[in-house]
């Protein structure tokens, strides 16, 4: 077999090269020429998948992407030309989810005003936004599910009008991007919605840059009308609006799933749907490639405050050092794809056992592995 893949596809170099030649790539670059004989294809977000990258693809029959979006890749093509394809859904909703409930609780302690009690509208209650919504629950917070196409299918138990979005204390949005259908995402907070927004709310955006059209927000923060930011995704990304970075409490390059664990899920998810595609054994080693964490135990000796469990969830994961480094190198197209193709190593709040003398309910809801003080 020959296997093309994107080389930042953490594991799948060491998984894929038992089943036979594994040529890695630039994902971003990826050329016709270089499917030419191969098997199958293992991309990210950054490749397109279209008629022009599969003009030389002679033999291809598996195409898998290690994402929970698949915008960019063209399934009526491939069904067209017999290939079978998958993606990872969900696989990183709890890094996800993990990264706003860090962003949250360092927003909180920055404007010294507790997150219980307040309310927290999730736009989008798919595998990310239920995600979020566990952890917010998990901080005392009220949760509010605003997810049209779910609520038309049923599938949620409570739902809100977009005026309770618009009135909630908190509100991150976790959609798709669409430009068609019923209820497309793209600019879903315009300058008409985003005019609406108080400095006193916070809005988060983990999902895709172009749900808020940048320049009307940018145009909002300079007259200092902007709610407090927290934006990981950006409209045209690679090439951002630079001037809008200065004006996030939190900015960061597209990297809120970027946990390890999130990735080898993902790796894991296409592997072993490319197997049964192509009717081979799977032999999936991506749990015993995850590293030993940095921090592996620590014991609780009190119930912690908010304040502390900032800093706890800081321990495992540090969102300002990712902020530090996109401010002063990702604003570029360059850098900021040099800043997701060398990410340093993230661990989920799982990789850290605490040892929990006071049962301190919350924190296995947060994601953490309790180990209780008997």
């Amino acid at each position: 077999m020959k296997i093309v893949v994107d080389e930042n596809i953490p594991f799948a170099q060491q998984i894929l090269s038992q089943h036979g030649e594994v040529l890695a790539v630039d994902g971003r670059a990826m050329q016709p020429q270089q499917l030419i004989d191969a098997d199958a294809l293992l991309v990210r977000s950054v490749t397109k998948v279209n008629q022009q990258l599969l003009s030389q693809a002679n033999k291809l029959k598996f195409v898998g992407t290690a994402t929970i979006g698949t915008e960019h890749v063209d399934q009526t093509l491939l069904n067209d030309q017999g290939i079978a394809f998958a993606s990872a859904p969900g696989c990183n909703a709890i890094a996800v989810g993990e990264y706003v409930a860090t962003a949250l609780l360092a927003a909180a302690e920055y404007r010294q005003q507790p997150l219980a009690g307040k309310s927290i509208a999730i736009v989008g209650a798919g595998n990310t936004g239920s995600q979020v919504a566990i952890r917010a629950a998990a901080l005392g917070m009220q949760v509010l599910l605003y997810d049209p196409p779910l609520s038309e299918k049923g599938a949620l138990a409570t739902s809100v009008s977009f005026d309770q979005v618009m009135a909630a204390d908190v509100i991150s949005l976790h959609v798709p991007s669409t430009k068609t259908g019923k209820y497309p995402s793209y600019h879903l907070f315009n300058q008409q919605v985003l005019s609406k927004l108080k400095p006193e709310q916070i809005l988060v955006n983990a999902c895709r840059g172009e749900v808020i059209d940048n320049q009307a927000m940018l145009n909002i923060a300079e007259q200092g009308q902007s709610p407090l930011l927290v934006l990981d995704v950006w409209e045209g990304e690679p090439t951002i609006l630079e001037p809008l970075v200065k004006y996030a409490f939190i900015a960061t390059p597209h990297i809120a799933g970027y946990s390890l664990e999130g990735k080898m899920r993902g790796t894991s998810m296409v592997y072993q749907a490319m197997c049964q595609a192509l009717q081979i054994e799977a032999n999936d080693l991506s749990e015993q490639l995850l590293p030993e964490p940095v921090f592996s135990t620590i014991t609780l000796n009190g119930e912690l405050t908010e304040s502390q469990l900032s800093k706890l969830t800081q321990l495992v994961y540090n969102i300002f050092a990712d902020d530090r480094r996109f401010r002063q190198h990702g604003a570029s197209p360059v850098g900021f794809d040099k800043l997701r193709k060398f990410y340093p190593q993230r661990r989920e709040f799982s990789a850290l056992q605490v040892v929990n003398q006071h049962k301190q309910a919350n924190l296995s809801a947060l994601g953490f592995n309790i180990q209780e003080n008997k």
